[in-house]
């Protein structure tokens, strides 16, 4: 658990982790990368239908380095037709792998940097009402040049990187400039956590006990 930071208190405040009855679960729609499931199930006296799209969750990293400056791509997003500034992030696709690893091998394969020391930042739900995608942000320190430069395609392909000051990516948060969520959520985490000498940071390998497909 995070320390207590003076003049602070610990919040109580917490989500409830629930298993219900699921009567059913079919896959209705399976698309490129996401497919759209609809479940069945009984939630007290009423029996509940809804669809959401599955997701295998994902990772992000905020890259920091000596100097406060935080590592920062744009790239294009088709649904919203938006070139945006992004984290290094990818999907849990591979079977087996751990977030940290899978973490790792993001920040090499669109950044092309290794980091030397890896916390737990932040973890959230990015839409629970449609979606069960859950996203795991880690901050990387100590970063360097990883020892291979990967080849990018489609909308990698024109990645612009850029290492910004963390006050300065929080003002373009503040004033609306940017509007990825995983960089809005990400940002303003980095700079709580800074403020209280990143005593709240978790351990890098910590149990994902509130992802969905650790839940099972």
């Amino acid at each position: 658990m995070p320390e207590m930071v003076p003049g602070v208190p610990r919040s109580e405040l917490r989500d409830d982790l629930v298993d219900v009855e699921l009567i059913s679960s079919d896959t209705v729609y399976r698309g490129h990368v996401w497919n759209i499931d609809q479940d069945r199930f009984q939630l007290g006296d009423d029996e509940i239908v809804r669809e959401y799209m599955a997701h295998t969750g994902a990772v992000a990293i905020l890259a920091i380095d000596d100097d406060d400056r935080v590592l920062l791509i744009k790239q294009y997003r088709h649904p919203i037709r938006t070139r945006e500034w992004e984290l290094p992030a990818g999907l849990l696709d591979i079977t087996g792998e751990p977030a940290l690893a899978a973490a790792q091998r993001e920040l090499a394969e669109e950044a092309d940097l290794v980091a030397g020391r890896w916390d737990l930042l932040s973890e959230f739900a990015t839409s629970a009402g449609g979606s069960n995608e859950m996203i795991r942000v880690f901050l990387a320190r100590d970063v360097s040049a990883a020892p291979e430069v990967f080849a990018r395609t489609e909308e990698e392909a024109g990645i612009e990187v850029r290492w910004v000051p963390l006050d300065e990516l929080i003002e373009a948060v503040l004033a609306r400039q940017v509007q990825n969520s995983i960089l809005v959520i990400a940002a303003l985490s980095a700079a709580a956590a800074r403020s209280r000498g990143w005593s709240t940071l978790g351990a890098a390998d910590a149990p994902w006990l509130r992802h969905p497909l650790e839940r099972g």
